[in-house]
């Protein structure tokens, strides 16, 4: 089927895309998916990674989200994510050290006060912000 298909990526805080897409690829936790016009009804909860689109101009762009949901209907496709960024928006100075702060907060082993699980998910979203802010 030809034809575009809205995207909305929305977080609590903001919208962070809105407009129409030919195609949308999201990380869904059980694997990427793709969503084209006339797309099957579904929901689905995500993990961190990057939606990337190709808008209906034909330009591939990128956002970064962390965690959330997304319903694909025949006609439109909503992420509602904990976090999201477009790639334009990411500062990458910023990620790194987050990244970095992550990795030392990971080194220490044998503190008490560390949460792990969270150390462990900063990195990852760190990763990932720092990966698609160097791709451009």
């Amino acid at each position: 089927m030809a034809g575009n298909i809205r995207l909305e990526v929305v977080t609590p805080e903001k919208y962070v895309v809105d407009e129409e897409v030919q195609i949308a690829v999201a990380p869904g936790t059980l694997g990427e998916f793709g969503v084209l016009i006339g797309h099957t009804p579904f929901l689905t909860t995500l993990k961190t990674g990057t939606v990337h689109y190709t808008a209906a101009d034909g330009k591939e762009k990128f956002v970064f989200v962390s965690g959330g949901f997304a319903e694909a209907l025949p006609n439109k496709v909503t992420v509602l994510a904990e976090s999201a960024e477009r790639r334009r928006d990411i500062d990458s100075d910023r990620a790194k050290t987050a990244m970095e702060r992550a990795q030392d907060r990971l080194a220490k082993e044998k503190a008490e006060d560390i949460d792990f699980n969270r150390a462990r998910a900063a990195l990852e979203r760190a990763l990932y912000r720092v990966r698609l802010a160097e791709t451009r």
